[in-house]
């Protein structure tokens, strides 16, 4: 099974076998992260009450799997350990939104 290192390998011997890393800034590589997070959300414009995934995983899994590539070479570009950034998030989030105050609800952690 692949890990998240080797994949972010994988996708740094990409592109660099292509010379792209000088088009690799922390600035391009947020606005194309955010351009592919916006044609994921593309694949549910005008569906109205449609909330669910059925039909559409081929197309969510592409367009997910680009912003999860590119995820990595932003964090590649700003030497961030990927596994590091991720637990400490879920760790802090947990503190925000404890079970006992959280279960159930959508609300924000400051109206908790």
């Amino acid at each position: 099974m692949e890990t998240i290192e080797s994949i972010q390998e994988k996708i740094v011997k990409f592109r660099d076998d292509r010379n792209w890393q000088q088009f690799h800034n922390p600035k391009d590589l947020a606005i194309s992260l955010s351009l592919e997070a916006a044609e994921l959300l593309e694949v549910f414009q005008w569906s109205g009450t449609d909330t669910s995934a059925q039909g559409k995983k081929e197309k969510i899994a592409e367009e997910l799997a680009d912003v999860m590539l590119y995820a990595l070479l932003m964090a590649d570009a700003t030497g961030l350990d990927v596994k590091e950034i991720m637990l400490k998030k879920i760790a802090r989030n947990c503190e925000k939104y404890p079970v006992e105050k959280s279960y159930g609800s959508s609300k924000k952690y400051t109206e908790l």
